[in-house]
């Protein structure tokens, strides 16, 4: 049986993406640069870690990795497939993630639904829901 590996993201500027869903999620943070990945990124003639066209998030807990890749095309309608955050003050926490670059898109009673700054729905609920 199939085992989840990685969530992947396509967007136009995967290092803020990335940044933003490291800083938005509990236990998660970019994955470092070594000597082997900057190689990797020179061989392709990118020398500023900004511009790296795929980027990895990583759990420190275990969860699943997240990747953030580059694509041409922007994103053109509603996400098939969407993250639903838990958190133990659901306003305070959507406070927080705008601060990061969310946006507040809609609310209903038990969550919110929110959009990352590549446009990307989200949604968070409180303890209760």
């Amino acid at each position: 049986m199939a085992r989840l590996r990685d969530i992947v993201f396509d967007c136009a500027r995967p290092a803020a993406t990335a940044r933003f869903w490291a800083a938005a999620l509990d236990d998660c943070a970019v994955a470092p640069y070594d000597d082997e990945e900057l190689a990797r990124l020179r061989a392709l003639g990118i020398t500023d870690v900004e511009d790296d066209p795929t980027v990895l998030v990583e759990s420190h807990e275990g969860g699943p990795r997240m990747f953030f890749q580059l694509v041409p095309e922007p994103k053109s309608g509603k996400n098939r497939v969407h993250l639903d955050l838990l958190a133990e003050d659901m306003e305070a926490e959507a406070e927080r993630l705008v601060g990061l670059g969310a946006t507040i898109r809609d609310r209903y009673a038990d969550h919110l639904v929110l959009t990352d700054p590549e446009g990307n729905e989200f949604c968070v609920f409180g303890q209760g829901g």
